[in-house]
């Protein structure tokens, strides 16, 4: 029998009252505060850790996929390709230039094997050719800058170092969040609430239904610790690599053995030479619950170990990490998937195949990573329905918790869809704000009519095409092809 006490009711603060109030400042509710804002909505937005990002920045998964489809051709625009223009300019990402997009050029395609980013960057068509996708790698810290810029000058109010940790209600209305902070306890009140804490904090503290299902296979189980090491002589490295590959295959066979990481991608920024960046994931059988927090603690602290095991081992054995030192290591543990909310739509790997425009699109995603069904179906429309719970009003999601199956949501959560589902859920909390609805009722056609002012891109609505009468399952090449670098 679980032991509990009784929390007393007490009186808290009101500290601020808004139209649209926005929990997690990762890239899901980045793009919510700023749409919000930019839509006219007096927008708060509250973040736990003391810089906005989550794990695009404070987790240093530093990486921007799938902005186009196998052949280069771009899907996916709105905010993320405003943020990738304003990091251009300061010379904060790389990506492929326009000629190199789809391209199946062997110098373009090698470039990116080399920094073993090819899962990233690449993809096979009908041949097998491997082309060129439109993805793109940013400098973390100056990623955090621009979104501190991109927020407050959207006109939102910004409040960091403050945990939101439960929703306030009224019958199945979402009113309100309860937040800590060195400030204490304290309330926001909104017209609309946005979770955008990635695993539905807020949602299940306002009795939402949920699915928390996930294969332990999948990508979205797993967790991880990246850190990065600089000062690396990468021409000694690959040099040794290639004159003496069965002492190398030797080498790190024996790191594997003390529980060490051995593979890295090659940091391609050119800000940055010479860096390294591991991905140093958990092994597959101990990929678990991003929820429970003793197991967070657990895997932070034995990640945190094979982080100095691999460094060590790397600067003591092999040629090119002589001088090498860690150049920094992510304060947020790596967590891919979680909860996701049971919306009015429940997105399935069925919609791949359907080639539908639904009526309240928000976003169009590429689809490349299921093989000959990407090739024929390159894309995949979300509606907006997908974000809005059932039952519940007053609120929406804005992060990688939309509503869908735990295949699709391996595919199509990461950071440049979360930044597109918040974009929506923003828009879409502003248009209700001033219409005087829920969020369930807002207009799609203005809804859509907004985004597409806003640069995403939208085709119109059709009817839904039929399937064929027979269909395979989709191979699930995401969790089959990918383990990182250092596969086995």
């Amino acid at each position: 029998m679980v032991k509990t006490i009784t929390d007393p009711a007490r009186k808290i603060k009101v500290f601020r009252e808004a139209d649209v109030v926005v929990i997690g400042g990762g890239p899901g509710g980045v793009g919510s505060a700023i749409a919000a804002a930019r839509s006219g909505a007096k927008t708060i937005l509250i973040e736990r850790y003391g810089h906005l990002g989550g794990m695009a920045t404070g987790g240093l998964v530093n990486i921007i996929p799938n902005l186009s489809d196998i052949y280069g051709k771009q899907h996916v625009f709105g905010l993320n390709q405003e943020l990738l223009d304003r990091l251009d300019r300061r010379g904060g990402t790389s990506y492929p230039a326009g000629k190199d997009r789809g391209t199946a050029d062997k110098k373009v395609v090698d470039y990116y094997q080399d920094a073993n980013l090819g899962w990233f960057y690449l993809r096979k068509d009908l041949k097998g050719q491997p082309r060129v996708l439109y993805s793109a790698v940013v400098d973390p810290e100056i990623l955090k800058d621009e979104f501190n810029d991109m927020v407050l000058e959207a006109g939102a109010e910004l409040l960091l170092h403050s945990w939101g940790t439960r929703a306030i209600t009224e019958g199945n209305a979402v009113k309100g969040v309860i937040f800590e902070s060195k400030s204490g306890t304290q309330a926001v009140l909104g017209k609309v609430i946005i979770d955008s804490t990635g695993d539905g904090d807020i949602f299940v503290s306002a009795g939402a239904e949920f699915d928390n299902e996930c294969d332990n296979k999948r990508r979205t189980a797993w967790l991880a610790l990246v850190w990065w090491v600089t000062n690396v002589n990468l021409k000694k490295y690959d040099d040794f690599k290639a004159s003496q590959p069965d002492k190398f295959k030797e080498l790190m066979q024996e790191l594997v053995k003390l529980d060490g990481y051995p593979g890295f991608f090659k940091g391609i920024l050119k800000n940055m030479p010479n860096t390294v960046w591991y991905h140093c994931m958990q092994p597959q059988s101990e990929r678990t619950d991003a929820t429970d927090v003793e197991q967070l603690t657990r895997i932070d602290i034995r990640a945190r170990k094979r982080a100095l095991i691999t460094f060590e081992f790397m600067k003591k054995n092999i040629p090119g990490f002589g001088d090498s030192f860690i150049m920094l290591s992510a304060p947020q543990l790596g967590t891919q998937g979680g909860r996701r909310i049971i919306g009015e739509y429940i997105l399935t790997e069925n919609d791949m195949e359907s080639d539908e425009v639904f009526e309240d699109t928000i976003v169009t995603l590429a689809n490349n990573d299921y093989g000959e069904i990407s090739l024929k179906h390159p894309t995949l429309c979300v509606p907006y329905r997908c974000l809005v719970p059932r039952k519940i009003d007053g609120l929406l999601i804005g992060c990688r918790a939309f509503s869908s199956n735990d295949m699709i949501n391996e595919t199509f959560n990461i950071i440049p869809h979360c930044i597109a589902y918040g974009q929506a859920a923003g828009t879409a909390a502003a248009l209700a704000v001033k219409s005087g609805v829920q969020p369930r009722n807002v207009d799609y056609k203005a809804l859509t009519d907004n985004l597409r002012q806003q640069g995403v891109n939208i085709p119109e609505a059709t009817g839904k095409k039929a399937l064929p009468a027979t269909r395979s399952k989709p191979k699930d090449f995401y969790y089959q092809k990918y383990r990182g670098p250092g596969k086995e």
